[in-house]
């Protein structure tokens, strides 16, 4: 078998080992009938080289980009990380990225054409407890994956529209539908039930072993580590069996805040290293950080060959759901037969911000996902493992003003007393957040706030009320917690480091018993087919949803029930021709499982129009109308309808459409909104220096200079906000921005509701959902090529239609004057024009995949040349 043609054959890149980088070239090839992976590093002499089988037992995972801050993609390569015979996990990065998927292509179609089996060999005694394990490696993306064409401006104004806004973005708001999995063949549906009634019996070949965790959390303020951390990490007799260790503010400064690298990060990982028990040998299982919060997870050395299936993922949850300086990172694993997420979280801050915690802790719990590379397998939620671990800088604070009275309380001793103003148990124990979760009996004082480098309470001038920030809790059996305390010792930062050390039960299977059952089952299942076929029984198969809005999530349930004598799958599928089982304003909750007999299952169908439906839904090229194909394996399909009616929304409006609407856009015909979303693309064409008076629905009316949208909220800010602290920089509440968007696509307001973040949050949502953004798609790269020489910017606005250009100079001139008072908004302009950049300067969909990270620093600099200059205009 010959690689197919124009694929790689090597690529070179490197590896990174012991916070080392090595060079290496990394090769395909053919040895008596059997390929094997060839690594060569480049700078050892002799050369070293390194073989590793392409069988069963080789796995590649390309690791998820964190998330970014601003939602630019940037081609900056990719990481591999690989795992085979006689090989633990071994990280590569590779600096080109096109070269290197093209590279693991021709590795997956190896790999997939040498398969000789569809199940565990039932010799190889070691795959028999990888019940819920990989079935291979991920399906690297093919070119034109998006679907983008290469020359957007020749596309029609239909593809245009369509394409708009499909960045994959950090959001608040509903996954999309899970990516379409490859077809389920006869022996892929045989091998997943097989699998499901493992699961099911998995009490009958597994025992319980219990081994020791130690779980630690540290708010480090933005510090570097100034002395050992042995007495928080090395404090107990006995050495862990896992660290899970999770840091908050790591770096505070502004290239962490916008997702560039941070020497904090090595750091403190040298640190932590040097630091553990001194009785176990130790090595790095992950690592992932969103800006400054990091989550390490080490293991012992004996314990690494039955830890599998490590994913980690980021959710940021500031503003728009990007800024990463709150949210949350997670690490999943399955260790023996236990599957386990650790999530180390920072919320929001401020006392009287409890709500915005809460909803923090939801908005991660949503978001949350982590999909494994055999697309055959569903997602995974963090709720969807046997333990789960929450840790970090939760930031809930103590209901009590008087700093005074709080610090007489400690040094009474009366903690008790005091816990019973803890936010996060009040919220607890109404069901708000962390409901699921149990926590530890506190015997330690509060961690925060304390005058850095000493044990003196916070001395400034705010004079911060002692909180127990910094918490760890957890949900699931057989989790014992031996200690919960806090380390007085280390005192870097304004927290103290906080740890729990808990004895957790495993289920570690025992593989004569499994291999049994194993056999039973297969025998069983031959038995069944030949006699039964499988049914179902659905409990409605109309769905009606009525006044659908943008951003409002409506939710419509109903119960399939296995009516047949065997255990059966279901899925919803695509129908003929579509890539996707349903439009991208719909989901299904699960989309596929499994059900025994005389079994039942809610799913729960979620509409939910985002940025990236929004715009065909307000034109009326798309309808709330879809017919979901409920395919059951071996079965037959079950057909579902869904009908509704859709309310349109100035959000996803072209500038073009909204200037020459003086009514809100409710009381506008759809025929009229039709016509108006067909008449501002024409109009953009025409016109560049001077919009030409067309026919609007107030007859011989110039279009407004700019949307009445943008300015009720635009100078509602300049009239309220000037000197909010952090304007830009925190999220707004869900409630607030549904009713600003309701408002202001029903009524034309004095006054908007909600604070002053939540408006500007919904300027923001505003601007990226414009199905054209402010700087036209035709005019990116200029922006771009001419972003060094302010004369050249100037001019490039000048070519922009009238509606863009006015909205342009307009945001420039609000957001200059914001600099003004930067005291007391803490705004700058790099925040500001890196927040804006993506915004107002996104590149055409065709080239978002491919943008590096010189064109995004291209894309600030344009801007900064409006916000720190003077626009003549």
């Amino acid at each position: 078998m010959e690689p197919a043609a124009g694929s790689s054959r090597s690529v070179p890149g490197v590896e990174v080992t012991s916070g080392q980088r090595v060079r290496c070239e990394l090769s395909l090839v053919q040895r008596r009938g059997e390929y094997e992976l060839v690594i060569r590093s480049r700078e050892k002499e002799p050369p070293v080289q390194e073989n590793i089988p392409i069988n069963s037992r080789f796995k590649y995972v390309q690791e998820a980009e964190e998330t970014l801050l601003i939602d630019i993609a940037a081609n900056t390569g990719c990481k591999i990380r690989i795992q085979g015979d006689w090989t633990e996990e071994r990280l590569f990065e590779f600096r080109d990225e096109e070269q290197c998927l093209a590279f693991f292509a021709e590795v997956l179609r190896v790999q997939k054409a040498q398969a000789k089996a569809p199940f565990p060999d039932l010799v190889d005694h070691a795959s028999w407890h990888q019940v819920k394990g990989l079935s291979g490696p991920p399906e690297p993306p093919a070119a034109g994956i998006l679907g983008f064409e290469d020359n957007f401006s020749a596309m029609s104004l239909e593809k245009k529209r369509n394409l708009q806004n499909q960045q994959m973005s950090a959001r608040r708001e509903p996954p999309p539908p899970p990516p379409s999995r490859p077809p389920n063949t006869q022996t892929g549906q045989r091998e997943g039930l097989i699998k499901h009634i493992i699961a099911k019996r998995e009490k009958e070949y597994v025992n319980i072993q219990n081994f020791r965790f130690f779980v630690g959390t540290w708010n480090v303020n933005g510090q570097s580590p100034d002395s050992g951390l042995e007495p928080w990490l090395n404090c107990d007799p006995e050495p862990p069996d896992i660290y899970c260790i999770g840091f908050q503010e790591l770096d505070l400064s502004t290239e962490a805040f916008f997702y560039f690298e941070s020497t904090k990060e090595q750091e403190w990982l040298t640190a932590v290293e040097k630091a553990l028990h001194v009785k176990a040998k130790y090595k790095k299982v992950q690592l992932v950080r969103l800006v400054g919060m990091m989550l390490l997870v080490f293991a012992r050395k004996d314990h690494l060959s039955h830890i599998r299936d490590v994913m980690a993922e980021t959710v940021g949850t500031g503003i728009m759901g990007k800024m990463g300086n709150k949210g949350g990172v997670a690490v999943r694993f399955v260790f023996h037969n236990t599957t386990f997420c650790i999530v180390n979280s920072h919320l929001a801050a401020h006392v009287e911000d409890f709500e915005r915690r809460n909803q923090d802790y939801k908005d991660i719990c949503a978001r949350m996902s982590f999909q494994p590379p055999d697309l055959s397998q569903p997602q995974l939620t963090i709720m969807k493992h046997d333990v789960v671990i929450w840790l970090g800088d939760l930031n809930y604070r103590l209901c009590l003003p008087d700093a005074n009275e709080v610090k007489g309380l400690i040094s009474k001793g009366d903690l008790q007393q005091l816990l019973m103003y803890d936010q996060l148990n009040i919220q607890r124990t109404q069901k708000t957040a962390f409901a699921d979760f149990t926590e530890g009996e506190i015997k330690f004082i509060p961690t925060y706030k304390f005058d850095s480098k000493t044990d003196r309470w916070d001395s400034s001038g705010k004079c911060r009320v002692p909180a127990w920030c910094d918490r760890i809790l957890w949900r699931g059996g057989s989790v014992n917690q031996l200690q919960y305390r806090s380390h007085m010792e280390l005192k870097t930062s304004d927290h103290k480091p906080v740890s729990s050390l808990f004895l957790i039960g495993v289920k570690v299977v025992d593989e004569r018993r499994y291999r049994k059952m194993f056999e039973d089952i297969v025998r069983m299942m031959d038995r069944m087919e030949n006699e039964f076929l499988p049914s179902l029984e659905l409990s409605r198969r109309e769905f009606l949803f009525e006044n659908v809005k943008f951003r409002q999530l409506q939710k419509e349930k109903f119960q399939i029930t296995n009516n047949g004598q065997v255990t059966c799958h279901f899925s919803f599928i695509p129908k003929l021709n579509d890539s996707q089982y349903c439009k991208p304003w719909l989901r299904a909750e699960p989309c596929e499982g499994y059900l025994e007999p005389n079994e039942t299952v809610d799913i729960s169908l979620d509409v939910y129009v985002s940025k990236d439906s929004v715009t065909l839904l307000n034109s009326g090229e798309d309808k709330i109308e879809e017919i979901l194909v409920l395919h059951l394996d071996r079965g037959k399909d079950y057909f579902l309808t869904i009908g509704g009616n859709y309310l349109p929304s100035c959000f996803g409006t072209s500038l073009e459409a909204l200037c020459r609407m003086r009514r809100p856009i409710r009381e506008v015909p759809i025929t009229k909104l039709v016509d108006l979303g067909e008449d501002s693309f024409l109009e953009k064409e025409k016109s560049v220096l001077e919009m030409v008076p067309q026919d609007s629905e107030d007859s011989g009316d110039r279009p407004l200079q700019v949307p009445k949208e943008i300015w009720i909220l635009v100078d509602h800010l300049f009239k309220n906000a000037c000197h909010q602290e952090d304007l830009f920089q925190t999220p707004g509440m869900q409630n607030d921005l549904q009713d600003i968007i309701e408002c202001l696509d029903t009524t034309i307001p004095e006054t908007i509701p909600g604070s002053n973040h939540s408006v500007a949050e919904a300027l923001l949502i505003f601007l990226e959902a414009l199905p054209e953004p402010v700087i036209c798609y035709e005019l990116y790269q200029r922006c771009l090529d001419c972003s060094q020489e302010s004369r050249l910017c100037r001019q490039v606005i000048t070519q922009l239609p009238r509606s863009h250009r006015n909205v342009f100079r307009y945001l420039m001139g609000f957001l200059r004057e914001l600099l003004k008072y930067s005291e007391d908004n803490n705004v700058s302009a790099n925040m500001l024009a890196t927040l804006f950049a993506s915004l107002l300067l996104r590149p055409p969909p065709n080239l978002l995949a491919k943008q590096t990270l010189q064109e995004r620093q291209r894309a600030i600099n344009f801007l900064l040349v409006f916000l720190l200059g003077v626009d003549d205009n």
